[in-house]
């Protein structure tokens, strides 16, 4: 009984968990609609998951490799051949982590009150546009001419620009800042980004200059000894 019981728990613990996933996925679409009160209930009223900022994320990375191999030549140059999925994909996920880190970071000292869970959520929530707009422009700009080139920039341009909105009502509810400190602080953490990345390439070219020296000194005693 108590084995049955418990296999019906687990049961029922898993069906809530994927109500509650579906249900932070369809919730994308207020935030994307409402972002003020939408970013709010988000972080304060748990409507969302980091199961779904998960999928978002990936759907953004997803989107941008798919828009490099499968736009119409007459709007991209990209050297299909030549692009690495992998290089790609993680050329736009260690700066966006690195951002969220930053930002993270920063707030804290500034009484900031999102967590870098709630950060990252509204950051990936925010990416929602990126991929319902440029991903279906992806594949109608095969269908369109040179001269039509026009309404897929412009429907590029949207997607960035909504991205970058939500970003900034985003961060400043999940801060509780006003616009103007929301603003500041946008600016401080692309600096704080920037000194995060100084900060790990020069780590990375020190312990490449240290690895190769031992590697050196141990080829050097191996040829003395032999």
């Amino acid at each position: 009984m108590n084995a049955a019981r418990s296999i019906e728990t687990r049961k029922a613990d898993r069906l809530a968990r994927r109500q509650r996933y579906l249900e932070s996925l369809k919730y994308a679409f207020h935030v994307i609609t409402h972002p003020f009160d939408g970013f709010w209930d988000l972080v304060h009223e748990h409507r969302g998951t980091v199961a779904a900022a998960h999928t978002f994320l990936i759907l953004f990375l997803l989107t941008r490799v798919i828009k490099l191999m499968c736009t119409s030549f007459q709007f991209i140059t990209a050297p299909v051949q030549y692009i690495n999925v992998f290089e790609e994909m993680g050329s736009l996920l260690l700066p966006f982590l690195i951002l969220c880190v930053a930002n993270w970071a920063m707030t804290t000292l500034f009484d900031g009150k999102g967590r870098f869970r709630d950060i990252y959520m509204a950051m990936c929530y925010a990416l929602v546009p990126y991929t319902l707009i440029q991903l279906p422009m992806t594949l109608i700009s095969n269908g369109l001419s040179y001269e039509e080139g026009s309404l897929y920039s412009v429907m590029l341009s949207i997607s960035l620009i909504w991205c970058v909105f939500l970003v900034f009502v985003g961060l400043m509810q999940v801060h509780d800042y006003s616009p103007g400190k929301t603003f500041i602080f946008l600016i401080v953490t692309v600096v704080g980004a920037a000194v995060i990345i100084f900060l790990m390439l020069t780590f990375f070219s020190l312990l490449s200059d240290a690895a190769s020296y031992f590697i050196s000194l141990y080829r050097e005693t191996f040829f003395r000894l032999n």
